[in-house]
């Protein structure tokens, strides 16, 4: 019975993980039609959840807030590690406090906004020679800059 009892108490740890919102993005579901005041959570790890607030003021309110927490708690990306492979990795992003400033956030994410941008105009214009492993590399960097 004890080991029945630990397996419940580990299934109802699982389900109370908590949700990190570093990295993530917050906005209306416009695509989702089933039920009204839902939005998407879209987090770092590229997982995607969808809640239902109660009102429209409320959707906006949570969307809002969540947002706010995900700039304040989303450093720069670290580089990726380095290996004797030459494949991509997508970086490694930290869930600490922005290095900015809160009254130079947006500031602050313009510029990165900026930089992915142009490093994905660059990356469009190198399109890999070879076939197979290189064009899934080559897709796998173009997904990372085009979500970030």
């Amino acid at each position: 019975q004890e080991e029945e009892e630990e397996e419940e108490e580990e299934g109802a740890a699982e389900a109370e993980e908590p949700l990190g919102v570093h990295h993530a993005l917050a906005e209306r579901a416009s695509k989702y039609t089933k039920r009204p005041n839902v939005f998407r959570l879209q987090t770092a790890d590229w997982r995607v959840f969808l809640f239902q607030a109660p009102t429209p003021d409320e959707m906006l309110s949570w969307i809002s807030r969540i947002n706010l927490v995900a700039a304040l708690f989303s450093s720069p990306p670290f580089p990726a590690a380095v290996g004797s492979q030459r494949r991509f990795v997508r970086p490694i992003l930290p869930a600490a406090p922005s290095r900015c400033p809160p009254e130079e956030q947006q500031r602050c994410h313009e510029e990165w906004m900026e930089q992915v941008a142009q490093e994905l105009h660059e990356h469009q214009r190198n399109l890999p020679e070879k076939r197979g492993r290189a064009l899934d590399e080559h897709r796998l960097r173009r997904d990372y800059l085009l979500y970030e």
